[in-house]
């Protein structure tokens, strides 16, 4: 029994390695199959992959030897021993096509649509010719890494993968290499979003902008087609996503420059630089792996909006250090400092009075600045603008741009500062004040500005006077001018008072029209009636409006009327005034004085007939007072 399941083994073995021994000069098939059925369930499965220098060791030799014959016969039976050998041999020569290992293959066709390929198994395996189609020079002979797809198509073909082998070595070349932080080839596929796509063993990694390059890259498409070396950084085996540097490779080289530049550095030394990135503030320059910054105030002697005017990007430089921190950190460069500065170029011939031209180049609330020459500016104070002591913004005058003549005020070289005036260009108004401006005189002027106190009216340019409030109208109790008129408006006026010396014109507005209070004077004279409406109650009394002008104020206690009642608010009522002051512009009126009108006859009159009688008879000094009394209790009412 032992025999004939070894005959089987033998046969079954046979059918399997025939198409790998074509030149075998076997016996019959039958014989060759049973002799290979012998050797098939004892021949254990191949686990290990073959190493090229065995296959001088070939198992066809054997087979090729054997006595196939003298086996089937019963002649020449095989030994255990020589089965084992078999066995061996057939272990450490073929591959094993069960498990799904990538092993190296050879090149042994090539047609149209496959390659046949050799991975040294019991027959050779085909393979898709699309799967070679990044390398187009494919030829016999070439060595290909490969998986075993299929070990057997319903034609018996083993069917491989070139692509699920070249995927799975990629991967574990990537790993290793972000492992141990080696460096690897990558060709530049395409832009994407925030970066470039690179193909790195067959995987599409990602590769980030910012990763490029030490330096910003303005133009991505540069790249794209290029192979380039990079670095694995990132990871991510859930997602299958890998991302690369280029930009880790350079820095490791820089890092090495900027310890030798920084140790280098010293203040006032000149050294050559690449604009790297312009801002608002000033430009980045790299100075061969360490950036310092040239502030936009060390970039030019005149002044600039923005460093653009004066650099771009890429352009090579030379700068000077200014200044840098205690670790070298941040470097601060100027680039004006190469160049002589203008002051020291400016003409001896200038000098304090000299009329000079220039251009605005910067307006604050206090001045303007004038470029008189490039990098010499000179400040215009917005009193020297203007003759008018009232100040105004310097805006008012001049806009950014404008080409002003000025003259010089002061200069001082060693302080690099000089000092500018328009006004002093034009006749000081004030030398004639005397004669265009008497006291007494009626102008026009506008209104310019406002304060507590008063308004500043404009005669001219550079003549302001002041107009107090207490001066604007005759009649009308203002608390502030804004109730009274409004900026820009037109104003008749007196000159009230002229100070020379102190360059102040006091003027008036209510003088130029008739004081209404010396009119009223004789017609809201004290007695005088005048019928009008309460328009307001107070704690202690009422106010009534004759007219817009006349306003009288009517203590509480003379809103008695007749009947012992008040006259209320809206009600119509006639009045007599008790008190009126021109000066104080106080007008008091009463209702009661109206109604007890006659009672204050007869008392007058009985005063005058007891001065009368006392003159005549002298009556006691008790009879009077007797008769007195008696008068003030009919007027109260009493019996």
């Amino acid at each position: 029994m032992a025999d004939k399941a070894k005959d089987e083994a033998v046969k079954e073995t046979a059918k399997k390695t025939r198409k790998r021994t074509p030149a075998v000069a076997a016996p019959a098939e039958t014989e060759v199959e049973n002799t290979v059925e012998a050797t098939e369930e004892v021949a254990a499965p191949v686990k290990e992959k073959r190493e090229p220098s065995l296959k001088e060791s070939n198992p066809e030799k054997f087979l090729a030897d054997f006595n196939w014959h003298n086996y089937q016969e019963g002649i020449d039976p095989v030994d255990d021993g020589k089965l084992e050998e078999f066995e061996k041999l057939v272990t450490e020569n073929f591959v094993d096509t069960l498990d799904d290992e990538v092993v190296e293959g050879e090149v042994v066709f090539l047609s149209d649509r496959d390659v046949i390929i050799d991975i040294n198994a019991k027959s050779e395996g085909v393979i898709s010719l699309n799967e070679f189609r990044y390398n187009p020079d494919l030829k016999v002979g070439d060595k290909v890494e490969v998986l075993i797809d299929v070990r057997e198509d319903s034609t018996g073909q083993l069917i491989l993968s070139h692509r699920k082998a070249r995927t799975i070595m990629a991967w574990d070349r990537v790993n290793k290499a972000h492992d141990e932080a080696t460096i690897v080839n990558g060709f530049v596929k395409c832009r994407t979003k925030g970066g470039m796509i690179v193909d790195v063993f067959g995987i599409e990694a990602f590769l980030p902008g910012s990763q490029i390059d030490v330096k910003p890259i303005r133009d991505y498409d540069v790249y794209v087609g290029k192979t380039m070396e990079f670095k694995v950084v990132k990871i991510n085996h859930e997602f299958k996503n890998v991302v690369v540097s280029h930009k880790a490779l350079i820095e490791a080289d820089i890092e090495e420059q900027k310890k030798e530049i920084i140790g280098q550095l010293e203040k006032g030394q000149v050294l050559e630089g690449i604009v790297k990135n312009i801002t608002s503030y000033g430009v980045f320059v790299d100075l061969g792996g360490v950036d310092g910054l040239v502030h936009i105030t060390d970039l030019s002697w005149s002044r600039i909006n923005h460093p653009n005017e004066i650099v771009e990007l890429d352009q090579k430089l030379n700068v000077v250090i200014l200044d840098f921190d205690e670790d070298k950190t941040r470097i601060q460069l100027g680039l004006k400092q190469l160049s002589a500065h203008p002051w020291d170029a400016l003409g001896e011939e200038l000098k304090v009075g000299d009329k000079v031209k220039g251009k605005v180049v910067v307006i604050a609330d206090y001045g303007a600045f004038i470029e008189v020459a490039q990098g010499v500016e000179g400040l215009i104070h917005v009193s020297e603008m203007s003759w008018s002591t009232h100040l105004r913004s310097a805006q008012d005058f001049v806009n950014v741009g404008d080409e002003v003549e000025a003259q010089v005020l002061t200069m001082d070289r060693e302080e690099r500062k000089m000092s500018l005036g328009i006004k002093q260009l034009t006749p000081d108004p004030w030398t004639d004040i005397t004669t265009k401006y008497p006291v007494g005189s009626r102008h026009s002027g506008i209104v310019r500005n406002f304060t507590n106190f008063g308004v500043f009216v404009e005669l001219e340019e550079g003549i302001d006077g002041l107009i107090y409030i207490s001066d604007l109208s005759w009649t009308k109790k203002i608390k502030h001018p804004s109730e009274f008129t409004n900026i820009g408006d037109k104003l008749d006026v007196v000159v009230l008072e002229l100070d020379v010396d102190g360059r102040k014109l006091s003027l008036g507005h209510k003088q130029t029209e008739e004081n209404p209070w010396d009119k009223y004077e004789t017609e809201f004279g004290i007695g005088t009636k005048h019928t009008a409406t309460i328009d307001e109650v107070v704690d202690k009394g009422a106010i009534i409006n004759f007219n817009d002008d006349i306003s009288a104020f009517v203590p509480k206690r003379h809103l008695e009327k007749e009947d012992g009642t008040d006259v209320s608010k809206g009600e119509e009522a006639e009045f007599q005034i008790i008190e009126f002051n021109k000066d104080f512009k106080k007008v008091v009126a009463s209702h009661m004085a109206i109604h007890k009108e006659e009672e204050a006859k007869i008392v007058k009159q009985a005063a005058k007939k007891a001065a009368a009688q006392a003159e005549e008879s002298k009556p006691t000094l008790g009879d009077a007072n007797s008769a007195l009394q008696a008068l003030k209790d009919k007027m109260d009412g009493k019996k």
